[in-house]
C-alpha cells in the first residue's frame, strides 16, 4: 500500500444460512469492488455447507472459483470492526447483533434461491436471478464516491432497488 492509498472499507454480508445469497455477494462485491473492499460473508445459523448451485453460477456467469468458500457463523467475527454489514435476508436482518465501531447497516433482501423448488433448470434459473441482483448492487454501491459511501444513506437505498419478487413471483 502506498501512503497516498487507503485500506479497502471491510463488508460483512449476512444472511441465515451462509450457504447462497450472502456468498454469492461476498464474492461478487469482492470481483466488481476491484480491491475496495475486503469482502467477507457469515451466518446467524450456518447450514455447514455451501449451495453448490452459488458456486457453479459464480463460475458460469461470473468466471469467479468459489470452491474454497464456507459456511460459517457470524460468531467468527466478534470483534471485528467493519465499515458496512449488510443483510441479504429478512431473518439475519431481525436477529442483527451489534458491531463494533457502528458500521454502516444496510439491508439487500433478496429472496432465497436454495428454497425454490422445481426442476434442476428451475432451481438454477433462481440462483442466476439473485446473483444479477446482486451483483446490480454492488455495482452501484463501487459507483458511490466516497463522501456517499460513508454517510449510509445511499448504501441503504440500494437495497430498496429492484424488487426481485416483482420479476419474477419469488419471495424474499
Amino acid at each position: 500500500m502506498t501512503p497516498n492509498t487507503k485500506p479497502p472499507l471491510k463488508v460483512l454480508i449476512l444472511c441465515t444460512g451462509n450457504s447462497a445469497r450472502s456468498i454469492l455477494g461476498e464474492y461478487l462485491l469482492r470481483k466488481i469492488g476491484r480491491g475496495r473492499f475486503e469482502t467477507f460473508s457469515a451466518g446467524s445459523k450456518p447450514t455447514g455447507r455451501v449451495n453448490p448451485l452459488a458456486v457453479r453460477v459464480l463460475r458460469e456467469k461470473y468466471g469467479l472459483d468459489a470452491s474454497a468458500a464456507r459456511s460459517k457463523s457470524w460468531d467468527e467475527f466478534k470483534g471485528v470492526k467493519f465499515d458496512f454489514v449488510i443483510t441479504v435476508c429478512d431473518h439475519a436482518r431481525e436477529a442483527c447483533p451489534v458491531w463494533p465501531g457502528q458500521p454502516v447497516l444496510a439491508h439487500w433482501g433478496s429472496p432465497d434461491p436454495a428454497a425454490v423448488e422445481g426442476t434442476e433448470e428451475e432451481k438454477h434459473w433462481a440462483f442466476v436471478q439473485v446473483a444479477s441482483q446482486i451483483a446490480r448492487r454492488a455495482e452501484l454501491l463501487c459507483a458511490l464516491p466516497e463522501a456517499k459511501l460513508l454517510d449510509g444513506l445511499a448504501v441503504r437505498a440500494i437495497g430498496e432497488q429492484e424488487k426481485l419478487e416483482n420479476e419474477t413471483g419469488m419471495k424474499r
